[in-house]
């Protein structure tokens, strides 16, 4: 799990023995997610076990897991609501390529390009029905009610990223509010769900979701930072892959507000021909390093970090709880 291999040198030994057992609680939704891979027709079958071949981090049901044994609780829920976590989010990844009209997700072909839109948009909407089909025999309205929410909320930042395509006047503010939408409420929910399935009180809850989401919200603000700075080869995808697709991510908005007239035109002409035909990567990704958006958005990723683990200070000291408070180191160092 990449969790523990990245902090394997400084955790204890106890810490270690944590993301041990949460590692095998991940097998075990490996083992949910095969069994739903198999139960669809093809080739939505054959959609999903492409999926779940190409891997991942695996972050979101980890943290899930985690939270439930924190909780207090260990059964075969959290199993199941692993997957549903890990099916909604491969969901949501399949409809962003098709929007976005990607090429490659994780280093290999997107389901779009491999099996086109219309099967892709389709299998997208069997994983959602899927997940919310496993939801629904733990027969707890409250899960349901935080799974939709959910949902919502991630189809709306879809439609707003959608109104914003191709615009250089992007906020802090709107960026902010499209990763909360687009991905920090998915972790958020993660960590809430395992706070239910412990029986948890509404306050210990809500602070486990701020937790979550202030966890998310750094992980995105990372990987926006990545797909300007980082290994093409170890991202798994052409770097200034966001601008090609018309978006302006958080390190471009503070790079615009430290740009001179020359830089912004040339992140406009990106923006106006959708490619690189008259402005290189290069250039966009010294514009970032020069204007030091790399240092600022590193910077609004540690404060998303510092407030995650304030949301845990209240609880008291266990194992569990310092397993929880390495995670965010991972989340801001990663490189890929």
């Amino acid at each position: 799990m990449a969790i523990k291999s990245a902090l394997n040198n400084k955790a204890t030994l106890e810490i270690a023995e944590v993301f041990d057992l949460v590692r095998t609680d991940l097998e075990r939704v490996e083992e949910e997610l095969t069994r739903e891979s198999q139960s669809g027709t093809e080739p939505v079958a054959a959609i999903a076990r492409y999926l779940q071949s190409g891997g991942g981090k695996r972050l979101r049901p980890a943290l899930h897991l985690l939270a439930a044994r924190f909780c207090g609780y260990q059964g075969p829920s959290s199993v199941r609501l692993g997957a549903v976590l890990e099916l909604l989010h491969a969901a949501t990844l399949m409809h962003d390529d098709v929007i976005d009209q990607a090429d490659t997700r994780r280093g290999r072909p997107s389901t779009n390009q491999r099996w086109g839109n219309p099967m892709t948009v389709l299998a997208g909407d069997w994983l959602y029905m899927q997940s919310f089909k496993i939801a629904l025999a733990e027969r707890n309205l409250r899960i349901l009610d935080v799974l939709i929410g959910l949902t919502q909320s991630m189809v709306e930042g879809e439609l707003l990223q959608l109104t914003r395509l191709g615009r250089a006047d992007i906020s802090e503010e709107e960026a902010l509010d499209l990763n909360r939408r687009k991905t920090a409420e998915l972790f958020a929910v993660s960590m809430e769900l395992g706070s239910l399935l412990g029986r948890q009180p509404p306050p210990e809850t809500e602070k486990l979701a701020r937790y979550g989401l202030n966890l998310g919200m750094a992980f995105q603000v990372v990987d926006d930072l990545l797909d300007l700075v980082a290994d093409p080869a170890r991202l798994g995808k052409p770097v200034v892959n966001d601008l090609r697709e018309g978006k302006v991510t958080l390190p471009l908005v503070y790079a615009l507000a430290a740009a001179g007239e020359a830089g912004r035109k040339k992140v406009e002409a990106v923006l106006e021909g959708r490619g690189f035909s008259s402005v290189q990567p290069e250039e966009i990704i010294a514009l970032v390093r020069e204007t030091g958006a790399v240092q600022r958005t590193r910077a609004r990723a540690g404060e998303f970090v510092e407030e995650a683990y304030r949301c845990l200070e209240a609880f008291p000291d266990s194992t569990y709880k310092r397993a929880l408070e390495a995670v965010p180191q991972f989340v801001l160092h990663r490189d890929y």
